[in-house]
């Protein structure tokens, strides 16, 4: 099943490229491998703000990085032009807007890398590190970045 399909049995259309906030582009490739910059959750269109611990629950912190997620397949597609071309994701890194005594950033990661695995399978198992931070651009509850080999 290709990934197109894949995204459209899960009811996901995929979002154009943001523009850059900062100095900063939203993809690099070198070689087979392409960079995402870090994507902060939305919910609307809008900054999905909050802090994990205190005014966010875990449950809702896995649903703002699944979000990111489709955002960064988003990205991967403009960067590719075909998402049937990742070889493998390779690498994720999360950053949870979190209080100092919460502990569950892997739980929150969740929501990204388990959507990863439904879209591309096997291709879709990574490499991660999920870090507690005490804020993030613009109040955002998650930011995260990947990285993709391509063929």
């Amino acid at each position: 099943m290709s990934i197109q399909s894949k995204l459209q049995a899960l009811n996901i259309t995929l979002p154009p490229v943001a523009t850059p906030a900062a100095a900063y582009v939203p993809f690099v490739q070198t070689g087979q491998l392409v960079f995402l910059s870090g994507h902060i959750a939305k919910q609307n269109g809008q900054v999905w703000t909050g802090q994990l611990g205190k005014t966010m629950t875990t449950a809702e912190g896995k649903a703002a990085a699944r979000a990111v997620a489709i955002d960064l397949m988003g990205t991967l597609q403009a960067a590719v032009g075909d998402l049937n071309r990742v070889k493998r994701i390779v690498k994720v890194m999360s950053l949870v807007n979190s209080s100092p005594d919460y502990t569950e950033h892997h739980l929150v990661t969740n929501g990204a890398s388990e959507l990863l695995a439904e879209v591309f399978g096997d291709k879709g198992a990574h490499a991660r590190s999920a870090f507690g931070v005490a804020q993030l651009p613009m109040g955002a509850c998650v930011e995260i970045e990947l990285i993709a080999e391509i063929d």
